[in-house]
This record gives structure tokens, C-alpha cells and sequence, in this order.
């Protein structure tokens, strides 16, 4: 049967994920009749209820409207630039792409780096002009900015002649043209079978040895580990025996497959041989992981497995050691935490795991502080109990020992009224802005080089200072030298001074020194942040102060205290935060944020020592 293998890539939000579930729905891979949920692809909890794609997914849907049945491998990427590790790979495997892009807000940071990746690749995107029925929607103006990005990106003649399709992915209809009927996807299904080539393979790829390169990763509770991939060379079948080659050549182990899998709408089917060009799932392995390559024993060569872009942020995590330790959660120890991280690492190459100096911490690399939190998300839902540390950029050296920090190229999309403010707050950051145009409407688009350290903890501040209508997208740029030292936090934080339960009366006088973290009632311990100072100095206070009775009736004296509702933080929110003294506590149940060293004599030391 014809075969196509595409990837839909895009900026996050602009459609991806919705476009599929109209896919399956119109070409029968879903009967009309049965249940389907909302973005059917986003099957991951934290997935849902952010609305963002994590894990890119494959699916499979048979499309009949032409001279013959033809079976399409569509693979969802992620849009957000913390998972581009699963853009790159995935990219790989596939021979063609749509490029989704939002009639609105047109070309943005995360389709320049997608879009980059597939050039690169020689693919001949098709572009979508997604969303065309808003109000807002420009759809000549958003085409123009594409045709430039492919023109800026270096695209080639072939490529700069990408055809255009108009779509409504939420209302299941694409059209060549503006004014065309708008009565379905076929004219969208039409422009893939006739601009995604068949997938290339040799003369003699049938008999030669079976290949396939590794390219996503996951664990199932029945099958074990189960690697996707596209099949270069030869057949899969259950029960041959496989070996698995590293990306130098060493061999890694060898294994019996036990299942053949191949995609069925949004099912994994066994199937009982798979051939040359496809995109299949293989279970049977113990060891083997991402960029590995999958082959007959007999062979020796591995397949190239494309670069990576270099994590740009890191942060320590260790088991939980304060006093309310053990009290939520039940993977508490560093063994089992590690054990978890190495598994983390071996699916997500975005991601690199080392140990630190003290043994039982971890330093995690990754892309920006959506993926680490996401990650720190999970566990702490699976039952980990953590202490994790403000995050680190990570830097390199060049050639003469010169550090070199990660530069990201921020899109900021603000009202006119608020460029102003954004620019100076960024360029206190050291930030750098590259242009500054009209976006329409009274809005301003602002493109700055801003370094990543920069960046952490920024974007509440962005939204407070944009009154939450700012739009604010980064992608990372190159690293570059060293631009010195930026103002961190000017607040200091109020520590409580004792172990106990929260009582009203303290939190209410306390109110007057700062912004409180914690309500009446809440377990509090010595060393643990309560709330912000107003003041730049940290400050011990005492919030287990009860009110001291007397037999003495006074008018007023009685009354109930009425407290203001404290600032409670996400988990991103409390990462990016905390100082470099400071922990945020992390339990199945609770976000607490603390001082590393609990006891003041003992801060005052470290103070010391570190100054």
C-alpha cells in the first residue's frame, strides 16, 4: 500500500493538535458515532490541562478519496521550544511536513526553529494558514512574513515554492483559496499525496539487512520498552533476534523482538511484518534507547542520528530533608529519585543527568524552566518528595576560555501603551533589542537577544507589567560572551522562626511587613519562607505568636482578625523565585519554599563563607 510519512510542526498553539482530530475524524479513522475526546492526542494529564503538546505522538489514518487507498503517518509535534529535542528527532523519520501557522499572529519564534530544522533537512513544507475565519485574521499579511522567514532561513528555489492551503483546523475545513467552498479537509489531504513524496527506499532495501534508527522512546507496564522509528532497510518481525548499535558503533545488547507494533488511527496494532518505509514500534528491548540503532545481527554500521541543541538551564534536585520530610510522599530516597531521573533521561536526550558532589543530589540540564517543571510535575504526582534549587544557565567555553552564556531571541507582541516599561525592564537585563515594529491593532512586536539567566522568573513580572495582555515567546538563539551581572530579586523574604501550626493573630501583624505565603492553620517549621519582606532584607519572624488573653473586656478587643488571602505560587512560579540560599520543597501535596540552612547562626556562616 502507498505509504506517506509527514510531521505537522508549528508555533505552540497555533492548531497543531486539533487539525489532527479532525484528520482522523474525516478520513474514518475514528467512526462518527464514537467517543473522541478533545485533542485526542494530548493524552499525557499535565498535557491536558495546559493545553500544550509534551511527547510528540504518531497516529495513522487511511485516506481513500484518491485513484487508491494510501495510509498517512502523521506524527504531533510539541510547539513549545522546552520539547524541540522531540522536533528534531522526529523530523527525521518523515519526508515531508505541514507548517501550521496562526493567520493572526503569523511566523513566531518556535516556526523559525521548527521550520530551520526541516530545511535543513531538504524538506518541501506545505504551509497552513491556520485560523483564517477569526476576526483578527491576516491571512496576505501572516503569508508574506512566511515567504520572508523562508527567504531569511536560506530556503532553496523548491522550497520557496511551497504551496498554501487556507484552514479552519476547529471547524474541520481547508481550502486552496479564500473564497473557495470551505466544506472539508479533502482539498487539505489532496495537496499531501500530491507534494509529500513516498518514502525513498534503495533498490534491493527489501532483502538487505533490517536498520531502523530509534527515535522516540516509552515504557509500557505489559510490554517493557517499546522504540519507534522508521525502517531504513529489510523486515521486522516478531521473534527475530535484533541487536542494538550505539551512535559510535559499540553494540549495546541483543534481544528477541517480542512485538511488532504499527499505527492504526490512535491505536498500536501488532502486526506480523512491517517493511521498508514505514514507521513502526518495536518491543523487546531492555536497553536500547533514542538515536540507537535497531538491526539484524549481521550488521554493523549504525545509522547517523541528527545533533542536538545544548540544554541552556540546569537545576539540583535532592531528596527532601526538612522537618515535615516523609509526611507526604513515599519516594523519598536519592537512590529511587535517580533511578527515576536516569529513566527520565534515556527517553528525553533534551535532558542530561549528572551526579553532584554531594552524591545524594543530581544536576538536570534541559531546555528552559517549562521542561524542567514539567519533569518536577511528574515526579512529584508519581510520589517523589524533592528540594530543588534555583535554576542555572549552562555555560561553555570557547577556544580561549572565554565563558559563553545561552542568548535567546525573545518575540514580544505587547500593547503600545507597555512597550515602554518591557523595554527598560529588559534592558536592565542586558538585553539586546533587535527591532521593534507595528503589530496592528495598537499592539507593538518587540524582538530583543536577551540572555537566559535573564529570563528566569520574568515572565510574572511581564504579565503584571503588561496588565496579562502581553504575549511573550522565546526560542533559544547561540551562546555568546558573558554579559556581567544582573540585578536579581530586590525583595528579601520573612523566615519563620519556629516549628508549629500558623496562627491568625501572628499572620495578621505580620501583614504589615510584606506579602504573606501561608494561612492560618498550615505547618510551618524553622528556616521556611512565610512571605516577602517589603524591605530588600531577609527577617526572622515569629507566626505561631498566638494573642495573649486577658480577663479584661475591652470594646474592639474581641473582634475576629481579618486576613488577606496569601500569594500562592505555582511550581515554575516558586522555582524561578527563590535566591541561591534558598530551596523550594517539593511533596505530592504541598510547594513550600526555604532557606538551605534552616538554623540563622548557620545562614550567617554560609553567608560568610560564600562572600
Amino acid at each position: 500500500m502507498p505509504l506517506r510519512n509527514l510531521a505537522i510542526i508549528a508555533h505552540v498553539d497555533h492548531g497543531k493538535t486539533t487539525l489532527v482530530d479532525e484528520m482522523l475524524r474525516q478520513s474514518g479513522a475514528v467512526r462518527e458515532n464514537s467517543e473522541m475526546a478533545e485533542r485526542a492526542m494530548d493524552s499525557n494529564d499535565i498535557e491536558r490541562e495546559r493545553g500544550i503538546t509534551i511527547l510528540a505522538k504518531c497516529t495513522s489514518v487511511l485516506w481513500e478519496g484518491g485513484d487508491e487507498p494510501v495510509r498517512l503517518n502523521i506524527i504531533d509535534t510539541p510547539g513549545h521550544a522546552d520539547f524541540g529535542g522531540e522536533v528534531e528527532r522526529i523530523l527525521s523519520m518523515v519526508d515531508g511536513c505541514l507548517l501550521l501557522i496562526d493567520a493572526t499572529e503569523g511566523p513566531m519564534p518556535q516556526t523559525k526553529f521548527v521550520l530551520s530544522k526541516a530545511l535543513a533537512l531538504g524538506m518541501k513544507p506545505i504551509v497552513v494558514l491556520n485560523k483564517v475565519d477569526r476576526p483578527s485574521a491576516d491571512p496576505d499579511t501572516a503569508l508574506d512574513a512566511a515567504f520572508d522567514l523562508f527567504a531569511a532561513l536560506g530556503a532553496n528555489d523548491e522550497q520557496l515554492d511551497f504551496p498554501v492551503v487556507y484552514a479552519a483546523g476547529r471547524d474541520g475545513w481547508a481550502d486552496h483559496s479564500l473564497e473557495g467552498p470551505r466544506e472539508n479537509l479533502i482539498p487539505l489531504f489532496e495537496t499531501i499525496l500530491d507534494r509529500i513524496p513516498a518514502p525513498t527506499v534503495d533498490d534491493g532495501a527489501h532483502e538487505e539487512p533490517f536498520r531502523m534508527l530509534a527515535t522516540t522512546l516509552e515504557a509500557d507496564p505489559f510490554l517493557g520498552r517499546i522504540l519507534t522509528g522508521r525502517i531504513i532497510s529489510g523486515k521486522a518481525k516478531p521473534g527475530i533476534t535484533m541487536k542494538a548499535l550505539s551512535r559510535n558503533g559499540d553494540l549495546i545488547e541483543q534481544a528477541r523482538v517480542s512485538k511488532v507494533l504499527a499505527f492504526r488511527g490512535l491505536k498500536r496494532q501488532p502486526v506480523d511484518e512491517a517493511t521498508p518505509g514505514d514507521i513502526i514500534a518495536i518491543a523487546g528491548f531492555s536497553k536500547a534507547s533514542v538515536s540507537d540503532t535497531l538491526c539484524d545481527v549481521t550488521a554493523t554500521e549504525p545509522l547517523p542520528a541528527q545533533p542536538i541543541d545544548p540544554p541552556t538551564l540546569s537545576i539540583t534536585l535532592a531528596p527532601n530533608d526538612s522537618p515535615l520530610a516523609g509526611r507526604e510522599g513515599d519516594k523519598v530516597q536519592s537512590r529511587v529519585i535517580r533511578e527515576r531521573l536516569m529513566r527520565q533521561a534515556e527517553g528525553d536526550v533534551a535532558i542530561s543527568i549528572s551526579e553532584t558532589e554531594a552524591k545524594d543530589a543530581f544536576e538536570v540540564a534541559g531546555r528552559g524552566e517549562l521542561q524542567l517543571g514539567v519533569l518536577i510535575e511528574n515526579m512529584r504526582r508519581e510520589g517523589f518528595e524533592l528540594a530543588v534549587s534555583r535554576p542555572r544557565v549552562v555555560t561553555q567555553l570557547d577556544e580561549n576560555g572565554q565563558a559563553l552564556e545561552p542568548i535567546e531571541e525573545v518575540v514580544i507582541d505587547v500593547d503600545d501603551d507597555y512597550s515602554g516599561v518591557v523595554i527598560e525592564k529588559l534592558s536592565q537585563k542586558k538585553a539586546d533589542l533587535v527591532e521593534m515594529k507595528p503589530a496592528g491593532a495598537g499592539k507593538t512586536r518587540l524582538i530583543m537577544h536577551v540572555p537566559s539567566r535573564a529570563l528566569i522568573g520574568y515572565h510574572g513580572e511581564f504579565l503584571t507589567d503588561t496588565r496579562g495582555t502581553g504575549v511573550m515567546n522565546r526560542s533559544y538563539l547561540e551562546h555568546a560572551p558573558y554579559k556581567g551581572a544582573i540585578e536579581g530579586r530586590r525583595n528579601g523574604v520573612l523566615i519563620s522562626n519556629g516549628d508549629g501550626t500558623a496562627v491568625p493573630y501572628a499572620i495578621w501583624n505580620l501583614e504589615e511587613r510584606g506579602v504573606m505565603f501561608i494561612q492560618p492553620g498550615e505547618q510551618i517549621y524553622e528556616g521556611m519562607i512565610v512571605g516577602e519582606n517589603a524591605k530588600p532584607n531577609d527577617l526572622d519572624v515569629n507566626p505561631l505568636k498566638a494573642k495573649q488573653l486577658t480577663n479584661i473586656r475591652a470594646a474592639g478587643k474581641d473582634d475576629a482578625v481579618k486576613l488577606t488571602p496569601p500569594k500562592r505560587m505555582s511550581l515554575e512560579q516558586a522555582i524561578a523565585y527563590i535566591d541561591d540560599d534558598e530551596l523550594v520543597e517539593v511533596t505530592p501535596k504541598s510547594i513550600r519554599l526555604r532557606k538551605i540552612a534552616l538554623k540563622p547562626h548557620l545562614r550567617k556562616k554560609r553567608a560568610k563563607d560564600m562572600a
